[in-house]
């Protein structure tokens, strides 16, 4: 279980992900894809917010083609 803290970091990484997932034009179907994860743990990512794992972090943000600075407060 995440304590308040991190989950809130959490929940603004997923929350800046969407912004420009829906600033792209993007269907989740869509981001999934070219991120080659799943849709619906995409889905349950956005939603949810569960502890995202580095790799799939990375997989989103580079078929955003963004930085990791761009979505991360640290």
């Amino acid at each position: 279980m995440l304590n308040p803290q991190d989950a809130k970091v959490i929940q603004n990484i997923t929350a800046k992900i969407k912004a420009l997932r829906l600033e792209q034009r993007l269907t989740q179907a869509q981001l999934a894809k070219k991120a080659g994860i799943n849709t619906n743990y995409y889905a349950k990512m956005e939603r949810e917010n569960p502890s995202l794992s580095v790799i799939t972090l990375k997989k989103v943000l580079t078929a955003l083609k963004v930085r990791s600075s761009d979505v991360l407060p640290f």
